[in-house]
């Protein structure tokens, strides 16, 4: 079944809140090799003027996961996962997410293209914080293959 296009333009209901933890942003930053204190010390970070540590700046893809999932199991999407490879990513931020934040995330999908057979899907995620201002929108692209 090729992806629908009648995707663009949908927009998906609001996750529930992603409560940002301490250790899941040191386990992030271990991870992708994040060295600056502000990312593992609370003090170094409140020095930096943070309220708590500060997580990496991929590490925004945390709460987008949630949104790509409601995406991925809609039933008339049309886009088998064992298909998807990832395109690429963006983000764009208005303030650091540090420890404490609860956050979350709205998902649209902003354009689909076809190219020789496969589709590239892009979908932004808006992420807010507990106060509803904007952290941070992350942009993916997925490119879904074609039965070729």
């Amino acid at each position: 079944m090729p992806v629908n296009p009648e995707l663009q333009g949908r927009v998906f209901a609001p996750t529930d809140p992603y409560l940002v933890g301490r250790e899941k942003v040191r386990e992030f930053g271990r991870a992708v090799f994040a060295t600056n204190p502000i990312n593992h010390d609370p003090a170094a970070a409140a020095a930096a003027g943070y309220s708590d540590i500060v997580a990496p700046p991929t590490f925004a893809v945390v709460v987008q996961e949630s949104t790509l999932a409601q995406l991925l199991a809609e039933p008339d999407a049309g886009i088998d996962f064992s298909r998807v490879v990832h395109g690429e990513q963006r983000f764009s931020y208005s303030r650091p997410i540090v420890a404490g934040d609860e956050l979350t995330a709205t998902l649209s999908v902003t354009s689909i293209k076809t190219l020789g057979g496969n589709a590239m899907v892009t979908a932004e995620s808006s992420i807010v914080d507990q106060a509803g201002s904007h952290v941070v929108t992350a942009s993916s692209t997925l490119v879904v293959r074609g039965d070729a």
